[in-house]
């Protein structure tokens, strides 16, 4: 927290209230730097260094503090090269090289860490805080400005705690939910509360007219199309990017505890056991979810896998459609928006199986499908442009209102995709696939929610560079889409960090190394996307080291069953959040609409894109109520309430 004008001491309380807050993030240990004006908290969960790691760290002559959240992944390498340069360093943990790389390159720092982070620097001749985010954003960072203080904290329940920033709704927000069903930021649910992107920092420095500055460090980019890396020999490029991926996980096996991994069956967690495997033996723990509907079981894959690798046989979380409702406030409170993805809510159960087997670190596969094209609406998009290869004549776009206007679904005038397009400078693949959702704000909307739908402009406030967009290839176009917003905004947060660290386990990603992203991102098309053979160049890859039947499986994207909130009978929980008297409170969703089609899409046929269209919204109601419910106005259900039970100041 920070005091903008002055250096006033913190009031009171505040921060312990943040800090206890978000425990869960950091059981092990506490720890406070307490300057006049300045003061930071850190909750450790302790990995590395786990006997001398306490935060805050400073240098030699204790001109820069920090505290930090993630890894360091070259740690042993940076720590010896600062040596190297003269610098003392006593611990045996990756948070000490902060402040001397501070020392040595001042906000120049980001752009040599490698790894997983939120840090959070203190300088004190400057009297200046620097607050910064890792380059894909696997660690949180959250911030408000609240009149003369700034309060930052790694999840927006650690703000809310302070007292000092009210819990309301930010529609925009909302919006964004419905637009993409995640929250890249920075915008959030909540008004005045920011997530910071990733690539970007905060210099925070008191005195100044303008005392808070944004700036970003790194941007994704991929090479001008025509100018992607030439290189045509299929085993030189598979040697390179086998060799770039065991170092990956190489790296990502460095701590002071045992690391697990999670093994659903598919290419991408396969490919990162086997490695792992190689490198430490079986002694690895791995851990899938097996749902209880045939059509999305993957043990059967997993143990095929195992067996394969030579790895242990995966620790299994059941998972019914029942455990979905039972922990779904869970969820929403974990994550702390609207959770449209059921599917969250396994891998939240499957966390906490890790923490309960005593586990702290996990490996995962997320990554492989974003840079390396792994999901169907590819394919989908690379047939709709060759629909389009008559100039001036846009037949796929007829196709889609063809299709809308045939199955009774509501769609937006043409002149909205072209504007979509437009802001990411062309056809993009991922249009389709948010449009599936965005199609429930023409729905479900009520009037004060139709006012944001009128001016709100969520494809541009992504905010990608057009002067690069446009040059890059359609394909790596859509990849930087599916980065910055599902990756970013879905599966590492509600997905990733705040279902795994909701308790208490890291989660660490291979496939999202700087190298390996840099190798993928210069690829030519073709080794991506082959033909409508997804992931090419890791299937070839993984051919060395999985049976074919992983190797060569189609994508299975992991989801639970979508209509989970409306099975029979009806949880009590679901009636109460979208009852009239719960829609009319939010005011968010049109009243008769949410009745009509809650009724209605039971006779729309099971597997239909009709059906689905109308299941996801209705998922999307339910979840924004409970997120209502749970952190705004505790009062639409019997269920628990932060609202409720907040402390206030």
């Amino acid at each position: 927290m920070i005091d903008l004008v002055g250096r006033r001491e913190v009031p009171e309380g505040v921060v312990e209230r943040m800090s206890r807050a978000i425990t869960h993030r950091g059981p092990d240990e506490e720890g406070f730097f307490r300057r006049p004006g300045v003061t930071m908290v850190n909750r450790r969960l302790s990995i590395v260094g786990i006997t001398d790691g306490q935060q805050p760290m400073c240098n030699e002559d204790k001109t820069a503090y920090t505290v930090f959240n993630g890894e360091f992944f070259d740690f042993p390498e940076k720590r010896a090269e600062l040596v190297g340069c003269g610098h003392t360093l006593h611990t045996n943990c990756d948070t000490e090289i902060i402040p001397h790389l501070w020392e040595e390159s001042k906000e120049g720092m980001f752009e040599r860490m490698r790894g997983q982070f939120a840090v959070a620097l203190y300088d004190v001749h400057r009297h200046q805080v620097t607050l910064g985010r890792d380059r894909f954003g696997i660690a949180p960072l959250y911030w408000s400005r609240q009149g003369e203080w700034l309060l930052f904290a790694s999840e927006i329940k650690g703000l809310l705690a302070s007292g000092m920033v009210p819990a309301k709704a930010n529609l925009h927000g909302l919006d964004h939910i419905f637009t993409f069903g995640a929250m890249p930021g920075p915008v959030t649910c909540f008004e005045g509360v920011q997530l910071l992107s990733p690539g970007h920092y905060l210099q925070v420095t008191p005195g100044q007219t303008e005392p808070v500055q944004e700036r970003a460090y790194w941007k994704m980019d991929f090479p001008d199309q025509g100018d992607e890396n030439p290189e045509t020999d299929q085993r030189k490029l598979v040697d390179q990017f086998e060799d770039l991926l065991m170092k990956a996980v190489e790296r990502r096996l460095r701590a002071d505890v045992p690391v697990g991994a999670y093994l659903s069956g598919g290419l991408d967690s396969s490919m990162i056991v086997a490695m792992a495997c190689k490198l430490k033996g079986n002694s690895i723990n791995t851990y899938t979810v097996r749902v209880d509907d045939p059509g999305l079981d993957e043990l059967s894959a997993a143990n095929l896998s195992a067996r394969h690798i030579g790895a242990k046989p995966p620790m299994v979380q059941e998972f019914r459609s029942s455990d979905s409702l039972d922990n779904y406030p869970e969820l929403i409170h974990a994550a702390e928006a609207p959770v449209i993805d059921t599917s969250c809510a396994a891998l939240m159960l499957l966390a906490r199986k890790v923490h309960q087997n005593g586990q702290k670190v996990v490996l995962t596969g997320e990554g492989a499908d974003e840079w390396l094209a792994g999901y169907p609406w590819y394919k989908i998009a690379k047939m709709f442009n060759a629909m389009d290869s008559i100039p001036g004549l846009r037949l796929s776009d007829l196709a889609r209102r063809a299709f809308l206007k045939l199955n009774k679904i509501p769609h937006y005038p043409p002149e909205s995709r072209k504007q979509w397009e437009t802001a990411v400078g062309g056809p993009n693949a991922w249009i389709d696939s948010y449009g599936m959702l965005a199609l429930s704000k023409l729905r479900f909307y009520a009037e004060p929610m139709r006012e944001v739908l009128a001016k709100a402009r969520p494809w541009e406030e992504l905010g990608i560079d057009l002067n690069r967009a446009t040059k890059w290839s359609p394909l790596n176009r859509s990849l930087w889409v599916g980065a910055r917003v599902t990756l970013a905004g879905h599966l590492l947060q509600a997905k990733g960090d705040r279902v795994a660290m909701n308790s208490s386990v890291e989660v660490r990603y291979p496939f999202l190394d700087e190298d390996v992203f840099d190798f993928a991102s210069k690829l030519h098309p073709r080794w991506k996307l082959n033909g409508m053979r997804d992931k090419h160049l890791l299937r070839l890859v993984a051919e060395r080291w999985l049976p074919k039947e992983i190797a060569r499986r189609h994508k299975v994207i992991f989801r639970a069953p979508l209509d989970s909130f409306h099975i029979e009978p009806e949880p009590k929980f679901v009636g109460e959040l979208v009852s009239d008297e719960s829609l009319r409170r939010t005011g968010y969703f049109d009243i008769e609409q949410v009745k009509h089609w809650r009724k209605a899409y039971k006779t729309l046929k099971p597997g239909s894109l009709p059906r689905l269209s109308v299941e996801i919204g209705l998922a999307a109601v339910v979840a924004t109520q409970l997120w209502h419910h749970t952190f705004i106005e505790g009062s639409l259900a019997d269920l628990p309430s932060s609202a409720v039970v907040r402390e206030k100041v």
